[in-house]
């Protein structure tokens, strides 16, 4: 999905609603959203379930890339938490915002986050035993729809809640700790996943730190070092967004910028309605921004790992 487009969408969504909508027309907005949401985490799964890369070396060497992916989130959280408390207290200037605009500040709790996981284990079921392993042409249309349609809804969200953007002013030039701590704990849990498991450091660390960008890691890693460092690279970097659909639910209460650090590169696309509905507005415009800046250091850093671990 071409750059722009998130931001076009969440631009569109906060103008349609900036006067404000009728209640009842937000709340058919919202139960859309939920059904575009239900799509997406299919999709995703149907994605896994269709991908011979993926479940045909998942008992090969499946174990050591969900544990290299495991150690790149926890990490990313560890170092977050880190700067939540020092120099970037996310949740301290929420609520001074929240203050000033007499409200809360935060996000209605939909039980569909709940069955989230579900949806991407019957995705994958139905992708493995219906489609046959064989990817549908259809599947990237219907990511690329359900993520514009749940761009916008973001957007409509922002509107009903601008004080969203006297919390990024508030946050200013801090809020770019949060990007730089995933990148560190990526690498941090990559290297000493790498250690445990005796995969080689180039292998762990630079799959751990595609940070949610299979693709482009995958396929860079398998150009670099052949087809068994590339299945990391895509294996460890799919299972970032299951686990961290999986653990929202633990990680929203160790803090707010956690369910963040999870998403990683993710938050710039597949990750940032799920992430959302649990961080609450506020930082879902910070999940976004942190989620595209990470987007643009993968391609950057990669050739830059290659030229490290030569």
């Amino acid at each position: 999905m071409n750059v722009y487009v998130p931001f076009i969408c969440l631009a569109l969504g906060a103008a349609i609603n900036w006067k404000g909508l009728p209640q009842p027309v937000l709340t058919w907005f919202d139960r859309l959203m939920n059904l575009a949401l239900v799509v997406l985490m299919a999709v995703i799964g149907i994605n896994i379930g269709t991908s011979e890369e993926v479940m045909g070396n998942l008992g090969k060497i499946g174990a050591g890339c969900l544990l290299i992916s495991l150690a790149a989130i926890w990490c990313s959280v560890g170092l977050v938490v880190l700067c939540e408390r020092t120099v970037m207290p996310l949740e301290k200037i929420r609520l001074q915002v929240a203050a000033e605009s007499e409200g809360d500040g935060k996000s209605g709790f939909s039980p569909l986050v709940l069955v989230m996981p579900g949806f991407i284990l019957a995705g994958i079921l139905a992708g493995w035993l219906l489609l046959g392993g064989h990817e549908a042409a259809w599947l990237d249309t219907a990511l690329t729809v359900s993520l514009v349609f749940l761009y916008t809804g973001v957007g409509v969200s922002l509107a009903s809640n601008k004080s969203v953007f006297g919390y990024i002013r508030k946050l200013g030039l801090r809020i770019l700790f949060l990007p730089l701590a995933i990148f560190l704990g990526c690498m941090l849990g990559g290297f000493l996943a790498g250690l445990v498991l005796g995969v080689p450091t180039a292998w762990s660390v630079t799959s751990a730190s595609g940070m949610g960008y299979y693709s482009l890691t995958g396929a860079f890693m398998t150009e670099t070092w052949g087809i068994e460092a590339g299945t990391y690279g895509f294996i460890v970097n799919v299972s970032r967004d299951v686990f961290t659909v999986l653990q929202l639910p633990v990680l929203i209460r160790i803090s707010k910028g956690s369910p963040i650090a999870s998403g990683a590169a993710g938050c710039m696309d597949t990750m940032l309605v799920p992430v959302s509905r649990y961080v609450g507005p506020e930082l879902s415009l910070v999940a976004l921004i942190s989620g595209t800046i990470l987007t643009f250091v993968v391609p950057v850093w990669l050739p830059v790992a290659a030229g490290l671990f030569a």
